[in-house]
């Protein structure tokens, strides 16, 4: 007959194989950033361009995205959070980040200032974005809906310049979070050369 002590010992080291077991089944949590658009495309600052001061933002996305989880559509009326797939900075943060080097890159620029709200700024242009759905099912097409807007960063008197309503999909290839990351960046540099090119031709 086992005795009192034994089966203690026994009821330990049982939960502690439990316990063991739970740790190395779990999944490691991983961090994600969106990225910018190639070297290659840097125009530089040439001596006959004009230099433009722009400010970036604010940048507003929704609620169900302002998450540290990635999100990614599993049916059109359900959405899904993934505790161990996230996001290294705030999203809105990253895609404010992202746009302004895309354009750096895009255009001959004199000054570039991140604007987190409305609030005054030195610059010839605002850019104003509003992502409407930033999401997709994994290994499929990745879609960014998006409205973004151009406004004389001199007057704010002023209504916006120019306003555009966009959707922007790429091919979010295998089923890992990583592609699904790679296909919005590539949307957000489809975005940011919609928006560069508009810069050029509004009137100065």
């Amino acid at each position: 007959m086992d005795t009192l002590p034994s089966r203690r010992i026994g009821l330990v080291l049982g939960l502690l194989a439990m316990v063991l077991l739970g740790c190395a089944s779990t999944p490691e949590t991983r961090f994600f950033v969106l990225s910018s658009i190639s070297p290659s495309e840097k125009i530089g600052n040439r001596g006959d361009d004009h230099c433009f001061a722009i400010g970036i933002g604010p940048v507003r996305i929704p609620d169900y995205l302002d998450q540290p989880q990635i999100v990614t559509r599993v049916t059109q009326n359900e959405v899904r959070m993934d505790e161990f797939a996230r996001w290294a900075e705030p999203l809105k943060d990253n895609i404010s980040t992202v746009l302004a080097e895309n354009l750096s890159s895009l255009l001959c620029i004199r000054s570039m200032v991140v604007i987190p709200g409305r609030e005054k700024t030195p610059a010839e242009y605002r850019i104003d974005v509003q992502v409407v759905q930033m999401d997709a099912r994994l290994a499929e097409t990745a879609s960014l809906d998006v409205s973004w807007s151009i406004a004389d960063g001199t007057d704010r008197k002023k209504g916006a310049l120019l306003t555009k309503r966009s959707t922007y999909k790429e091919s979010a290839g295998v089923g890992d979070y990583g592609a699904f990351v790679s296909a919005q960046s590539r949307n957000l540099g489809s975005m940011s050369r919609d928006i560069a090119d508009a810069i050029r031709v509004l009137p100065r």
